[in-house]
């Protein structure tokens, strides 16, 4: 394995393994409101923007989240 991969495959691991489940069922649900048919396993067949689109909902989401609890709403 080259140094490149190593730093790539190290950035795909959760900072929180036990979070990975609650993750999952957060990216269905985002791309399930954004009309993306996003399925479980193999999903070569989105494009980029629609998995874009996903992964931007859900960043947004935990930063507005994140926020909510920093405010102490």
């Amino acid at each position: 394995m080259t140094s490149s991969n190593q730093s790539t495959s190290s950035s795909n691991r959760m900072a929180v393994p036990e979070a990975k489940e609650a993750m999952n069922r957060m990216k269905m649900e985002v791309a399930s409101e954004l009309g993306v048919p996003l399925t479980q396993g193999y999903n070569g067949n989105l494009t980029s923007a629609q998995n874009g689109s996903v992964g931007g909902e859900m960043v947004r989401q935990m930063i507005k989240k994140q926020e909510e609890s920093m405010s102490g709403k």
